[in-house]
């Protein structure tokens, strides 16, 4: 009778971390830059959303490069995780992207074999080449031990997200490896 008890309280445990998990999978970023909030969905109802976050000093744009300080606008992943960031938690994304690649080939700012190489690394589920003047560690992050005054009047970051380190021990709660990330 007692393993039986047990048994069922294993499975109940699994049952409930996998719907968890599930539910986790199936969620996605939407960042409105313009109205600085950051929410969770899950398909199209929204769970959660962040209030007066931080973008780019610079604020954000389609043709983001190196040292810009905009924020890139478009669809992306969560491709790293650096939970020991100086920022306190750091997802970051794929940037740059297949778009944003191509379009820096047309334009030349970059030349053939960068674009072959970002190219290769997200068909093959890497992360692409962050040093290429597209610029690269562009994320979702905190403040760390930075003026919390600062965040909320200003737009600070060099091209990343911003929210504060509640905020992004919360956010952490809803996204995972792959999660879709979507910047307009």
């Amino acid at each position: 009778m007692r393993r039986a008890v047990i048994y069922l309280t294993l499975i109940w445990i699994n049952t409930a971390g996998l719907a968890h998990a599930q539910s986790v999978a199936h969620s996605w970023v939407m960042i409105d830059v313009a109205k600085q909030t950051l929410s969770i969905l899950q398909g199209d109802q929204i769970k959660k959303t962040f209030r007066n976050i931080s973008v780019g000093r610079n604020g954000y744009t389609l043709d983001h490069h190196e040292g810009d300080g905009k924020t890139p606008l478009g669809v992306f992943h969560v491709a790293w995780i650096n939970p020991n960031s100086r920022f306190h938690l750091f997802f970051g994304l794929d940037y740059p992207n297949r778009e944003y690649a191509e379009s820096a080939l047309r334009h030349k700012l970059i030349d053939y074999d960068t674009y072959a190489a970002i190219k290769q690394a997200l068909y093959r589920g890497d992360l692409p080449p962050q040093d290429t003047p597209l610029g690269g560690n562009i994320g979702i992050h905190g403040i760390g031990h930075g003026n919390r005054y600062i965040h909320e009047i200003s737009n600070w970051t060099e091209g990343c997200i911003a929210l504060t380190n509640e905020q992004i021990d919360q956010l952490a709660h809803w996204i995972t490896l792959g999660t879709k990330v979507v910047i307009y």
